[in-house]
């Protein structure tokens, strides 16, 4: 069967995301890439006169300079060419390297044989438990215009829409990033240093995440892989890891996949 992949504006594979997302349901990290003119290069995938799926890289932004592959999706009846769709794919493309979020199956397959080196750059969480975490004093509120000159530096993260507020000092600020794949919302917080280790992180998270499901919005998080207090915040709150976020370059594989 004659296969090909051929390079396409982003309004061609939009169908073929559709499915994708349904397929994932959950939390796309990279999901807003493709609303973002030139950051993408998307290709159609064929096996003979039927359209089987796409692929994408990313070529600007954080990318620029590279051919990342982050999305390939092939269609459930077109998944015994799986293999070999990819490497026309990367072909085509001339993918230079991987960004893949670990439940994407099909994909970390594809990277795990291409990319023997990856490397994980973040943790991703979904909700799992509501809590009931108290607030050991502090009041969780929105900021107002009047806390902006009130606010410690932040070092890791913005200063967010919400805070924590222990003895008339901000403690703590916290946000919803709502640019991903919907219903999802993405959860980011940061503690002053002396507040630190009081469960105030925790607190805010739960509390960010009752306004995230209050909006008709799903919660969900990520976190640098070497960050042991916010891998252990979240899940006090009720977050469970689901995926890394690994990175690695494109190499050809040992034994090529349409090998037989």
């Amino acid at each position: 069967m004659h296969l090909l992949a051929s390079a396409v504006p982003v309004s061609e594979i939009l169908p073929w995301r559709d499915r994708f997302r349904q397929e994932m349901a959950c939390q796309i990290v990279h999901d807003s890439l493709h609303a973002r003119e030139g950051w993408t290069q998307s290709y159609l995938l064929k096996a003979g006169p039927a359209a089987a799926g796409y692929g994408s890289v990313a070529v600007a932004g954080p990318w620029r300079g590279t051919k990342t592959v982050f999305e390939f999706y092939v269609a459930p009846e077109h998944r015994a060419h799986s293999f070999e769709l990819f490497e026309v794919f990367v072909t085509a493309a001339g993918a230079t390297a991987f960004e893949v979020q670990t439940n994407d199956v099909l994909l970390t397959v594809m990277l795990h044989l291409w990319c023997p080196n990856a490397a994980s750059e973040k943790i991703v969480f979904r909700d799992k438990t509501t809590t009931t975490l108290p607030a050991n004093g502090a009041i969780f509120r929105r900021t107002g215009p009047d806390d902006l000159t009130r606010n410690f530096p932040h070092k890791d993260e913005p200063v967010g829409d919400w805070l924590l507020e222990l003895d008339g000092a901000v403690v703590a600020t916290g946000g919803i990033l709502y640019h991903y794949n919907p219903p999802y919302g993405d959860i980011y917080m940061e503690v002053a240093a002396p507040f630190r280790r009081r469960g105030l992180g925790s607190y805010l998270v739960q509390e960010l995440k009752r306004e995230c499901y209050a909006g008709g919005k799903i919660p969900c998080a990520r976190c640098n892989p070497d960050n042991l207090a916010s891998r252990r915040t979240l899940q006090k709150a009720g977050f469970a890891p689901i995926a890394h976020i690994l990175v690695g370059p494109l190499q050809q594989p040992l034994v090529s996949p349409s090998a037989s």
